[in-house]
């Protein structure tokens, strides 16, 4: 079973230049949501969307050509791709001829399509494809910057004392009429399972139900600091915490981390059937 410690993750790695789809390297999902109680059909939907910034190949003439690359992989997916093994494997199409951007675009969507669902029984034997958009640069102009909407809780002048994951901070105000409202905040931090490189985010939680404390829910997300855990993993954490701590009649959790190595990855989790949302990067993306 393929697991964070055995992954390329703070190890020297060769960069190989030549298409190699046994780089990508898949992390079930299941160990570290048994973590946080989710044993059988996790009761949320969503995806985990990356950008991919530095895709490249040589057209038949060996010409390089570029892209830009958004994937969208379902949480249902057995897997995650540790993202170090994401960045090798689109390094190992830089020097790999292909007839033209439908043909990058098939060969992405397979393999990664493949790697999320790797040792998994899937329904009739034919996994649900990811999303894939590929941008040639005569669209990088339509890239927009956009940071999310909502009420900033970061406005709130409060005194923050614990740096690992504290859900007992978070709490409602009961026996009013269900509110809904939609709270961002910037100062979500967390650390890389592995090597404890610092993760930044930005996210966004959109709720009906009691009214959830706002300082509270600012010193909940602040407490991620110090926490060492992946990017999705963190963001289902959240979803859980909130959904438990504060029963919310809905609630929908999105965050948007800053690039690492020409990727960035986005998880949304929500736990009503809703669209995704749009993958507009921020400011510090």
């Amino acid at each position: 079973m393929n697991n964070p410690e055995s992954s390329q993750l703070g190890k020297v790695s060769a960069y190989i230049d030549h298409y190699d789809p046994s780089l990508l390297f898949p992390i079930p999902r299941a160990g570290k949501r048994a973590e946080i109680g989710i044993t059988g059909a996790a009761p949320f939907f969503g995806a985990d969307v990356w950008t991919a910034f530095e895709v490249s190949w040589l057209n038949l003439r060996g010409k390089p050509q570029i892209a830009l690359a958004h994937f969208s992989i379902p949480c249902e997916s057995r897997n995650i791709i540790e993202s170090k093994s994401f960045k090798l494997y689109l390094n190992s199409f830089n020097n790999t001829a292909f007839a033209d951007l439908d043909a990058v675009r098939l060969r992405l969507r397979t393999d990664v399509t493949e790697a999320v669902w790797r040792g998994s029984d899937v329904p009739g034997g034919v996994p649900t494809s990811i999303g894939l958009t590929l941008l040639g640069p005569d669209m990088f102009d339509r890239e927009p910057v956009h940071e999310l909407d909502g009420l900033s809780l970061d406005r709130l002048d409060i005194e923050c004392t614990q740096y690992t994951p504290a859900p007992e901070l978070l709490r409602v105000t009961p026996d009013e009429q269900p509110v809904s409202e939609v709270f961002v905040s910037n100062l979500l931090k967390s650390n890389c399972l592995v090597t404890g490189q610092p993760d930044w985010g930005s996210v966004q939680i959109r709720y009906t139900g009691d009214q959830i404390d706002q300082g509270g829910l600012l010193q909940y997300l602040v407490s991620f600091r110090n926490h060492n855990e992946f990017h999705e993993q963190c963001v289902e954490r959240i979803f859980m915490d909130i959904w438990r701590r504060c029963s919310p009649l809905k609630l929908a959790v999105y965050a948007r981390y800053t690039r690492r190595g020409g990727l960035d990855i986005n998880p949304f989790r929500t736990s009503h059937p809703m669209a995704l949302p749009r993958n507009i990067r921020t400011a510090r993306q």
